[in-house]
């Protein structure tokens, strides 16, 4: 293995994940491939007892920011994510072309059996600064694009909740943690060099 990758579970911690399609294909390109990921997201949600704080949904690639869940930690719950998009997603592909792949491909067997890349990005989130860090860099990131003019207009975003124009797709959970709070007065150290 290259560099592996040091996660920081069990401190109560904000996740601010990344996460790419593969090989950065634009597997989540259209509207209904957007929707389906939000649905899904959802259901892991509710299933596995995590809250999501922010989130965007990018053409190739997707940004959350979730708390640590009940039972797992986040390595294993992007993991389930993850496995249910791709069999939605590659699924629903198949049929739609009578078992023929209609995905951006190069038409090779090893990348019709992927949908997402193997590893994540994972940075704790410990202070306010940084929780309003990352949240306003989502949901810039459709902007920054040029994807939309304003991130209004980007409905795959947390952004709609945070400037009180209502609920995105999915329902988010409140933006603070005992940690995160705490974090700021009692100078937690960053676990990040």
């Amino acid at each position: 293995m290259r560099h592996p990758l040091k996660r920081h579970y069990g401190q109560g911690d904000l996740h601010f994940v990344t996460f790419s399609c593969y090989r950065r294909r634009p597997l989540l390109g259209t509207v209904r491939a957007r929707d389906r990921f939000v649905k899904i997201l959802d259901e892991v949600r509710c299933r596995h007892e995590f809250r999501l704080v922010g989130y965007v949904v990018m053409p190739e690639h997707v940004h959350l920011l979730l708390s640590e869940p009940a039972k797992k930690d986040p390595s294993k719950i992007l993991q389930v994510l993850k496995q249910k998009v791709a069999r939605a997603l590659l699924k629903k592909r198949r049929r739609a072309t009578n078992g023929q792949l209609s995905l951006p491909f190069d038409g090779s067997a090893r990348e019709e059996a992927h949908f997402w890349q193997r590893r994540f990005y994972d940075f704790n989130v410990w202070s306010e600064k940084k929780l309003k860090e990352k949240l306003e860099y989502m949901h810039a990131n459709p902007v920054q694009r040029k994807l939309v003019e304003h991130a209004k207009d980007w409905p795959w975003s947390s952004w709609a909740h945070y400037a009180g124009k209502g609920e995105s797709r999915i329902r988010i959970d409140s933006r603070q943690t005992e940690n995160v709070e705490a974090g700021t007065s009692r100078k937690r150290q960053n676990p990040h060099p």
